[in-house]
């Protein structure tokens, strides 16, 4: 079976004041010392790969904001994948993108590179919330970038949106919806605000500075954008997800179908050969382990049943269609209606799930608190 294959870049002109990844000041000096480490990640295991292992059906290029690079750099990074990896006809190649940080002449290079998905962090059309998460662009530089994307060729755009911003009204949200289908994206991505422990934003609402979305409203906005997205035509086939039909991520439902993928660069996470490791999120360690000719892993847990059968149970939840019983079955050799008779009939009790075309899925009123559901399977 072929893999996915990410690969991290950890740079950012500023950090957004809610993110809590793994990411650094991007400086134009940090570009040939990234990009020569993942070439040599790239040939370490290129010399251990099987066959079968050395197929690649989807490539995402992440971050960090990633269209920090040059798109020269970016071009680089894919060129030396398709060296080392079999990217095989019709990879689905994805980019993240700042929206500013794009420019015309860096789409149309990603473009001639290969790349056929981009990725947009737009978050939000409205200056004063973009203000709040610390986005370095304004809504109509959000707006430009999408049309930019298009002109340049690109014909499978996603888009990020988020809601419950701190003083974020349902009328800021209705716009944002509408301004969204108007850019006609083949993909949406929905995400509720994280107040991460430690950020500034979260600090700022914890000392009063800014008063957190109640939760009423941030449910609106959730179960308006399903009806507002699904009435336009669009996929609701995630929590967090939607798209035109045959758009679906290629890469993300590796994830959520519990298949092997494998991450590159410092802060990287993999999920390869029975194992779930990451990689040293320290530049410094990072560099030092691969240009010594080691494998620059952080942590590494070997993935028991136990813990792949709960994975694929919760994860596979998180798809609307839900967690295929059949699947199950033939990659574990049990019934997940026997490893997990109590939780299932308890969940179906509640009316938390139900049972449809052989699968077990979240129910409408099981999909806003579905992390409840989810931890069921823990």
């Amino acid at each position: 079976m072929a893999i996915g294959l990410y690969i991290h870049v950890p740079f950012c002109v500023r950090k957004c004041l809610y993110c809590d990844f793994t990411s650094y000041p991007y400086h134009p000096l940090d570009d040939q010392t990234y990009l020569q480490a993942l070439r040599q990640e790239m040939h370490l295991y290129g010399k251990i790969l099987s066959s079968e292992e050395w197929e690649v059906s989807s490539l995402y290029i992440g971050g960090g904001t990633p269209t920090c690079l040059p798109a020269d750099g970016l071009a680089a990074i894919i060129e030396d994948a398709g060296c080392v990896f079999k990217l095989l006809p019709g990879c689905e190649i994805t980019v993240e993108a700042n929206p500013g940080t794009i420019s015309r002449e860096g789409l149309a290079r990603l473009a001639a590179a290969g790349v056929n998905r981009l990725s947009i962090g737009v978050q939000s059309f409205h200056d004063r919330l973009l203000k709040v998460l610390g986005r370095i662009h304004d809504a109509r530089t959000a707006l430009e970038a999408v049309r930019a994307a298009r002109k340049a060729g690109f014909d499978n755009i996603n888009i990020d949106l988020i809601f419950g911003i701190p003083g974020q009204s349902a009328g800021d949200w209705l716009e944002t919806l509408g301004l969204a289908v108007e850019l006609s994206p083949e993909h949406i991505s929905l995400y509720g605000l994280q107040l991460e422990a430690g950020t500034p934003l979260e600090q700022a609402v914890s000392l009063g500075k800014l008063a957190p979305c109640p939760e009423e409203l941030e449910l609106f906005m959730y179960m308006t954008a399903i009806d507002f997205f699904t009435g336009h035509c669009y996929e609701h086939y995630e929590i967090s997800n939607f798209a035109r039909p045959g758009r679906q991520s290629v890469h993300n439902l590796k994830y959520w179908l519990n298949l092997p993928y494998l991450g590159l660069g410092a802060g990287a996470h993999s999920c390869f050969r029975g194992e779930r490791f990451a990689n040293e999120t320290s530049l410094k360690l990072y560099f030092d382990k691969v240009f010594r000719g080691e494998y620059p892993v952080k942590d590494r847990e070997v993935i028991s049943e136990k813990i792949a059968m709960s994975e694929f149970m919760f994860l596979g939840m998180r798809l609307i269609r839900g967690v295929d019983l059949d699947l199950f079955h033939r990659r574990f050799g049990k019934r997940a209606e026997d490893v997990y008779s109590s939780q299932i009939n308890r969940l179906l009790e509640q009316g938390m799930i139900e049972a449809r075309d052989g699968c077990l899925r979240l129910s409408e009123k099981g999909l806003p608190v579905a992390n409840r559901v989810f931890c069921e399977f823990l």
